[in-house]
């Protein structure tokens, strides 16, 4: 019975998985098609509105992935948790920031403010890596939902992603040909598919957005997503707001790990060294000493000062 259960959602057992899960897991019908997606939800405690968290999974993973250190962060603050599956890994059309998709995570909200008092200015967002990436979409998806989001390792173009994979003999590439249909050039449907959920070019509907931009310098090296995609992103996000951008010059250096010191702007949430850290309205860049992994605790404690007006 729970293998045909992880086969339907589209996973797997794995070690990634969060052993406590099943006994947080709740259903959450889709406003479109009407199929029931899993979430891991706990609540806040009391009667008063409280946050929400929302957990957004990894690329490989589904709702179940283990997400405990950021549960913890919620439980430390008395915020409601909510860990929506949308669709589940990115290995099929109905996946990766589809409309479904989006829609899944739209109705999970929706579910915890009708079930549960949440305090609607403070509803945010957050992930690593495919999360990262729908926590992306999502903030330019429903700007007007979240009072904060925070990217960790982020893919932000898809094309661009597919042509590093393919050199890295990642074999995520793979997963994009299954989403989109083909590979990037393969026709105009499946550049329309790479574009539509890239979120680097929907970033400036988000421009207002307090967006917490987040990339350990050593990623992509050799493996991984590469801190370009989230100093693009947050590029986009300076033009929209006719801010200064990290110059192409000073990306290509970084991504070299070329003459790397500290930045004037140390932050003791990280507990690491901090190489870059750039500003454009509410939002921030932030390239730390790390590789492709997300630090919950400096998520939160930016997010907790941020609220939707």
């Amino acid at each position: 019975m729970i293998k045909q259960l992880l086969e339907k959602l589209g996973l797997r057992k794995s070690k990634d998985r969060d052993p406590e899960a099943a006994r947080h897991t709740i259903f959450v019908r889709s406003s479109l098609d009407g199929a029931k997606q899993p979430c891991v939800f706990i609540s806040a405690n009391g009667a008063e509105p409280r946050p929400l968290l929302v957990y957004l999974h990894p690329w490989r993973h589904g709702y179940d992935t283990d997400s405990r250190r950021w549960q913890a962060e919620a439980r430390a603050r008395d915020w409601h948790f909510i860990a929506p599956h949308f669709r589940g890994p990115n290995k099929r059309p109905e996946a990766c920031a589809s409309t479904l998709a989006r829609r899944d995570v739209i109705d999970a909200v929706d579910y915890v403010k009708q079930q549960h008092a949440v305090d609607q200015s403070r509803i945010y967002a957050g992930g690593v890596s495919g999360g990262a990436h729908m926590a992306l979409v999502m903030a330019a998806e429903a700007p007007e939902l979240w009072a904060g989001v925070s990217a960790w390792c982020a893919v932000t173009d898809l094309a661009k992603f597919y042509d590093e994979c393919v050199a890295q003999h990642s074999k995520a590439y793979r997963h994009i040909i299954k989403v989109c249909g083909g590979a990037p050039g393969a026709s105009a449907k499946v550049d329309e598919e790479l574009r539509f959920r890239s979120p680097l070019f929907h970033m400036a509907k988000a421009k207002d957005v307090p967006l917490d931009f987040n990339h350990g310098i050593r990623d992509g090296q050799p493996r991984g997503i590469g801190i370009q995609h989230s100093i693009w992103a947050f590029n986009t996000i300076a033009e929209a707001r006719r801010d200064a951008v990290v110059p192409d010059a000073q990306i290509e250096s970084l991504c070299r790990l070329e003459n790397l010191s500290p930045d004037a702007a140390q932050d003791e949430t990280y507990g690491r060294t901090v190489y870059l850290r750039r500003t454009s309205g509410p939002s921030r860049l932030t390239l730390f000493e790390g590789g492709h992994e997300d630090l919950p605790a400096a998520a939160c404690a930016w997010l907790e000062h941020v609220r939707r007006p």
